[in-house]
């Protein structure tokens, strides 16, 4: 019997992009924290729910930067004592407290918006557009610093970062159509009618990040990892009989792992073996985090009464 544990811990970047990357990240959290506080002020004096409904979008995407700094630092805090894996899911944890809080700001957002639908109040449209135009560009302007510090190939963190940004971005281009439909045409409904359609652009941000962190929780298979194809293509490799106990789990949202027994044929080397078995899960699958148990298969144990499968010679 034979046990093999291949596993890699390479970081996605090295020393230099990792504080290139925390750099950015952190003036995009200063940025949006300062523009969404601006936006509260702004919507509570002019009265507009659009307004709050954008820096309550602006809200979880200063959690989500604020989520992906702390996790950027953990990363790099190495496995120690009791944390054999690091601190890798804490990003995962802080994820899952971030999006419910944004799915009950969301709500509340919705409520108000549908009062105001039946009396909506006058709405100062040149403070809306203007505090709008300023979203755009900080969040634009976000969004291209992080594009620039992450590089090709960015990590889930970076990338995930850079579409909360341009979401918001999209966000802010729609408080801005409220504030000049107000301004040309006087149509005061604009501003709750859309403040609605960002509450729902909330929500279903929030609800991909809420049921990926459950599915984390969960040790569920990775999204587009197949266990049965993997099991069957660990099948496939030379010298293996049989695979069972397979599970594929995620230690965080871009760390899959993977854990399984295989029983190879008599004659085979397992070491061999159980380094195939890591290259094709590394070259098809992306799984470079691996235990696996090589074994031979265990020898038939006769019980009385059974006949021996090969009767000695001479005999009959």
């Amino acid at each position: 019997m034979g046990h093999g544990h291949a596993h890699g811990h390479g970081h996605p970047h090295g020393a230099a992009g990792g504080g290139r990357q925390g750099r950015a990240l952190a003036v995009a959290l200063a940025a949006n924290a300062g523009y969404t506080l601006l936006q509260v002020v702004v919507g509570l004096l002019a009265g507009s729910v659009a307004l709050l409904a954008d820096a309550g979008h602006n809200l979880s995407d200063v959690l989500a930067l604020g989520v992906a700094l702390g996790a950027h630092a953990l990363a790099a805090r190495p496995a120690a004592g009791r944390h054999t894996f690091g601190f890798r899911r804490a990003e995962v944890l802080a994820a899952l407290v971030n999006a419910v809080s944004i799915v009950a700001v969301a709500a509340v957002i919705a409520v108000e918006a549908v009062r105001r639908l039946d009396d909506p109040p006058d709405v100062p449209g040149a403070w809306l557009a203007l505090v709008a135009a300023g979203g755009i560009v900080v969040n634009l302007g976000s969004a291209w610093l992080i594009h620039r510090a992450a590089g090709p190939g960015a990590d889930l963190n970076m990338r995930a970062s850079f579409l909360h940004l341009v979401g918001d971005a999209a966000a802010s281009l729609g408080v801005l159509v409220a504030g000049l439909l107000v301004l040309g045409l006087g149509w005061d409904l604009a501003d709750p009618v859309i403040a609605l359609g960002i509450a729902v652009l909330v929500l279903v941000t929030a609800w991909g990040v809420l049921r990926d962190c459950v599915l984390v929780l969960l040790e569920s298979a990775p999204a587009g990892v197949d266990p049965d194809e993997i099991g069957r293509a660990l099948a496939g490799v030379a010298g293996v009989e049989e695979v069972h106990d397979l599970h594929v789990w995620s230690i965080a949202s871009d760390f899959p792992a993977l854990a399984a027994h295989v029983v190879v044929a008599d004659g085979c080397d397992p070491r061999a073996v159980r380094r195939a078995l890591a290259r094709v899960l590394h070259d098809r699958f992306g799984i470079t985090h691996t235990t696996l148990q090589v074994e031979g298969r265990p020898p038939r144990l006769l019980v009385p009464g059974d006949a021996p499968a090969h009767p000695p010679a001479g005999t009959g």
